[in-house]
């Protein structure tokens, strides 16, 4: 919205507003709307322009009270309810990307969505700062589809948590660098598929209270977080930990 003033403003200080916005690419503005929407049926369809943004609003509170993180596959938009995956598929290339619907946004006129900076790489919009996209509201993914498949013993009572499946594994080491800390030891795990998928795994040897508590704070700073079985390397009887019955990793 544009305001007139009585003082003219001051040339430099127009030229960096104007840098700022370049850089952020998208004239997000973020509102905190936690009025609960209505479901979205699969299969809507939304055409019109996308923008991204990234720095400075990286680490800040998302609108759905997360932790905005520029480096997940997450977007703002301004009426489909928190959680709503969404396909967006770059009209000039065609290229797609699955995003969750996290925040509120864009407020610029004539933008439909504001997409992460990860997002936006993946359509290959960031230089460009826009595109014309199509949306398309899509069921959420199966968990199966981001926990590498695990089969612990029954001696198995240790466990950690996961706060997120990549086959990019540079997204992965982003986000174990985020969550660790010297008290909450995180890890990269690659899974025997092909192509791999690197799992972030946050905390080591915990009950499953330990790694429940642990992962309610892990979705309040990133929205996603899974209680899983401690994975299990090769068996050795000189590993055996009356906990979790081997010792998972030496210390």
């Amino acid at each position: 919205m544009m305001m007139w003033f009585r003082r003219p403003i001051h040339a430099g200080f127009a030229l960096l507003a104007l840098a700022l916005t370049f850089v952020t690419a998208c004239s997000h503005h973020a509102a905190h709307v936690n009025t609960p929407l209505a479901p979205v049926r699969v299969g809507t369809i939304e055409t019109g322009v996308a923008s991204w943004y990234g720095f400075p609003y990286h680490g800040r509170r998302a609108a759905s009270g997360e932790v905005y993180d520029m480096e997940q596959l997450t977007a703002a938009h301004r009426t489909l309810p928190f959680q709503t995956w969404v396909e967006v598929t770059n009209l000039a290339n065609g290229k797609q990307v699955d995003v969750r619907i996290n925040d509120r946004g864009p407020f610029a006129k004539g933008r439909i969505v504001d997409l992460s900076q990860a997002a936006a790489r993946d359509i290959d919009m960031l230089r460009a700062g826009t595109a014309r996209v199509r949306l398309k509201v899509i069921a959420p993914p199966p968990v199966t589809q981001h926990v590498a498949p695990t089969a612990a013993p029954p001696s198995n009572n240790c466990f950690v948590v996961q706060a997120g499946a990549f086959t990019d594994r540079d997204r992965a080491e982003s986000l174990r660098a985020t969550l660790e800390d010297p008290s909450t030891p995180a890890r990269v795990l690659s899974s025997p598929t092909t192509p791999p998928l690197w799992r972030v795994i946050v905390g080591r040897e915990m009950t499953r209270d330990q790694a429940t508590e642990l992962a309610i704070r892990i979705r309040q700073q990133t929205g996603a977080a899974l209680v899983v079985a401690e994975p299990e390397p090769s068996p050795s009887p000189a590993q055996y930990h009356p906990q979790c019955g081997y010792t998972p990793y030496p210390h």
